[in-house]
């Protein structure tokens, strides 16, 4: 859910609120309160995530872009959703050019929990390729090494083997 459709959802509950306490339907209320309280807590800690990660899997950066700066402060959204947050803004970082940024923000994806290793895998090989790019190749190898101790996808085995051929080639 973005912000709008949250406030709305807010916006009905209220007034269901208010004629539910005026028809002295007090259990109603408490459900009532109860939804009011989920909005709010998932507009800081859920944001809109969920909606940008969708946006982003469908390669709509624009949108994905815009969904994620409905997000005014990210410390408050959960590492769950803060990894993906951070994640895909080093990403759009990168599309965009901005390589300091982009490496900022993997490198934040980088210390947050992920459930899966291919995932963690991919700020890496991101993080390894920001840096070969950089012409780091002790930290190309660090984090080179740092994914090959995760369980990843063949393609992501194959990126790496290409990051090894092409720090090789330049030592």
């Amino acid at each position: 859910m973005n912000k709008r459709f949250r406030l709305i959802v807010i916006t009905v509950a209220v007034i269901a609120l208010a004629y539910a306490l005026v028809s002295g339907y007090y259990n109603v209320c408490v459900y009532l309160l109860g939804l009011i309280g989920y909005m709010v807590w998932s507009e800081y800690r859920e944001g809109t995530v969920f909606l940008a990660t969708q946006a982003f899997h469908k390669q709509d950066y624009e949108k994905t872009k815009r969904l994620l700066a409905e997000i005014k402060n990210p410390d408050h959204l959960r590492k769950n959703r803060r990894n993906f947050y951070e994640f895909m803004q080093g990403n759009i970082a990168l599309k965009e050019e901005r390589i300091e940024e982009a490496e900022y923000h993997f490198q934040l994806a980088s210390r947050l929990p992920w459930k899966r290793d291919h995932e963690k895998g991919m700020v890496l090989i991101n993080l390894a390729n920001i840096n070969l790019r950089k012409k780091d190749y002790d930290r190309v190898t660090a984090y080179i090494e740092l994914a090959e101790k995760l369980k990843l996808t063949q393609r992501q085995i194959d990126i790496i083997g290409k990051i090894k051929t092409n720090v090789e080639k330049y030592k």
